[in-house]
């Protein structure tokens, strides 16, 4: 099977397991934040990994570049929900702290990315 370019990219796959650690942890939030909390989260988590793969496609790289940087305002729109459901107690502290570790080494390859994107 042909595997695409954005497949290839550690970021992106570091990004996917985020998405799966996400809705692996959301399934224990109360059901009251199924359309709330529970559905921000994902769809955040999601976008960061959509956002790489679109990039991927782009013919420039100023355009590569700008995806990037869409990626990385999602994940840090995961890390501000994160930080939120730790406050409202919906994970505990071990999880936060997990969950973090894989936030800031996405967050720096997605820095190097799009550090190499606009270096082209």
């Amino acid at each position: 099977m042909y595997q695409y370019y954005f497949e290839k990219l550690t970021v992106w796959q570091d990004a996917k397991d985020l998405v799966v650690m996400t809705y692996k942890l959301t399934q224990k939030f109360p059901k009251q934040e199924m359309y709330g909390l529970t559905s921000q989260l994902q769809r955040a988590a999601v976008s960061v990994t959509a956002n790489i793969s679109e990039g991927s496609s782009r013919s420039t790289s100023k355009d590569q570049a700008n995806f990037s940087t869409m990626a990385y305002a999602s994940l840090m729109e995961v890390l501000n929900l994160i930080i939120i459901a730790l406050e409202l107690e919906y994970i505990d502290a071990d999880e936060y702290v997990v969950f973090r570790q894989q936030i800031d080494m996405v967050a720096n390859k997605i820095n190097a990315l799009r550090k190499k994107q606009k270096d082209s």
